[in-house]
């Protein structure tokens, strides 16, 4: 654990020390669980964004995007379940005055005891080496299955009890598995309370006339109330989606770990509208369409994995998560629902309105079923960083710090330095990234050494350097310098678009789907 924790500290530092996310007001000291995207992180947060956007809606003929209003009329919520039933469970320690979200803290438990597991493995694999069999160790070793089995039994446990509301168990589950205050070391702990998580605010002149309003809390429901709207205007057919990216807020009491839990969040949602009974297959669909666009970024299929809920929303009659291994585990990443019809058909009852289809093939109007995939924009965002954030030993010993983004992710795509600040190189170097910023973000650096210019672009993630020297006023040529490998090849400069632009290009990811 103490491995995990120091390499997300570092994620922490890199972020903010090169200009991808600060604290938010940091100059007032801050405002908890909330943060800023640096000039960096803004441009890296949109990549991902863009990426999502066209995989959903520029490759798929029936999936169309819209962009709802944060503010929604406060029945919305009512209708949506929002209002009575999005709690969390809290629970105090007595001694610190501090308060956790009681299933947090079983979670916590139980990656420790995942942690475990880790370090069996990887002790196996060091005293194996390339005769190692994860798969046959993790079936057999006794440690690893006894680990294993508690992991699965505390999870099940705990998920029947909040299925079940059942909170005097979720509390007896904690002192059962003898859980501290992770700041007193106390085990004197409360009961366990339901907390709602929306933000309240007023819309309104004056206090006396001011409607009550909430601060949505996820982009979903924005989607529902513009059903008719968009299948009408579209003239959609059964089965569509519709997709949306946009900003949700919780009052999240226990918002920990850097950006992965916030206030204030940006979801990249899409519901798929669907016939009744339909509804397995598409979910199924939906959870494999899902998994090979985060295969595509390359960040290594071991690190994703399905977890089948055990509780399930009052919604849906079928959830699952795509977890990836974040530097403290693995931690949900996106969500694949089936909503059933319950969302349409609330909002049809509270408000009095049909919002049915008429399917031609069956000859009747139904309410359509629903299968939604949820992805935290946040979240995505920290997979991408913490995983890429990589030190390397290179020959002579020496160290360098660098960002493997997906180049299609990477917030520049080149870089262009002159070899030295005279001799009119600065002067042809400016002239190509004139060229080059047409097709894709490129900057100029001719700060320092090309050493450690080369050094700060790895540490920003650049895919690539072009380096600018005496010989280019000769012949028209540059070196090309490759983030990963460091390989440097001659290559004239009106090669360069080509030959970087099929790189770095989001079509590029797109191709893989």
């Amino acid at each position: 654990m103490t491995q995990q924790t120091d390499q997300f500290k570092k994620v922490i530092s890199h972020a903010k020390e090169y200009g991808f996310v600060f604290p938010s007001s940091e100059i007032y000291d801050g405002l908890s669980a909330v943060y800023d995207y640096a000039q960096n992180g803004a441009a890296l947060k949109n990549n991902i964004r863009e990426y999502w956007w066209k995989a959903m809606v520029q490759l798929n003929e029936n999936i169309v995007g819209i962009d709802s209003a944060i503010f929604m009329h406060p029945t919305t919520w009512k209708a949506s379940g929002h209002v009575d039933a999005f709690n969390d469970p809290l629970i105090d320690n007595k001694t610190s005055k501090k308060r956790y979200r009681a299933d947090v803290l079983i979670e916590d438990y139980v990656a420790k005891i995942e942690a475990k597991i880790e370090k069996e493995i990887q002790k196996a694999s060091k005293r194996f080496g390339s005769s190692f069999d994860e798969t046959q160790f993790r079936e057999t070793n006794p440690r690893v299955l006894a680990n294993q089995e508690k992991v699965e039994a505390i999870l099940k446990r705990l998920g029947q009890s909040l299925e079940k509301e059942d909170l005097t168990d979720v509390k007896a589950l904690i002192e059962e598995l003898e859980i501290s205050c992770p700041e007193s070391g106390s085990r004197e702990w409360t009961d366990v309370k339901q907390f709602n998580l929306m933000f309240g605010t007023k819309l309104g002149a004056s206090a006396d006339t001011a409607m009550d309003l909430y601060l949505r809390p996820e982009t979903a429901q924005g989607i529902f109330v513009n059903f008719l709207n968009v299948q009408k205007t579209g003239r959609m057919k059964l089965p569509f989606g519709i997709a949306q990216t946009g900003k949700a807020f919780r009052n999240e009491i226990v918002a920990r770990q850097f950006i992965f839990r916030m206030r204030e969040f940006e979801q990249m949602e899409m519901q798929f509208f669907i016939p009744p009974g339909t509804q397995e297959a598409w979910y199924n669909q939906w959870k494999e369409n899902r998994m090979k666009w985060h295969f595509a970024l390359g960040m290594g299929e071991e690190k994703y994995r399905f977890h089948d809920h055990e509780k399930l929303a009052h919604y849906a009659d079928a959830a699952s998560d795509i977890e990836f291994r974040f530097p403290f585990g693995f931690k949900e990443l996106e969500g694949i629902h089936s909503r059933t019809d319950f969302d349409l058909s609330s909002h049809e009852k509270f408000t009095g309105k049909k919002l049915q289809y008429f399917d031609p093939e069956r000859n009747e109007n139904y309410v359509p079923y629903v299968v939604e995939t949820s992805i935290g924009l946040d979240r995505m965002f920290l997979a991408v960083f913490s995983n890429a954030l990589t030190e390397e030993t290179l020959e002579g010993g020496a160290t360098r710090t660098l960002l493997k983004f997906p180049f299609a992710l990477a917030p520049n795509k080149a870089a262009v330095l002159p070899l030295v600040k005279k001799d009119g190189l600065p002067e042809l170097a400016r002239t190509i990234v004139e060229d080059l910023k047409w097709n894709f973000q490129v900057v100029y650096d001719e700060k320092d050494a090309v050493g450690r210019r080369y050094r700060r672009q790895d540490a920003l993630g650049t895919p690539y350097c072009i380096t600018v020297d005496h010989q280019s006023l000769e012949d028209q040529t540059v070196t090309l310098r490759e983030r990963d490998s460091m390989k440097q090849e001659r290559i004239p400069i009106a090669d360069l678009k080509a030959t970087i632009q099929d790189q770095v290009s989001i079509a590029s990811l797109l191709r893989k789907l």
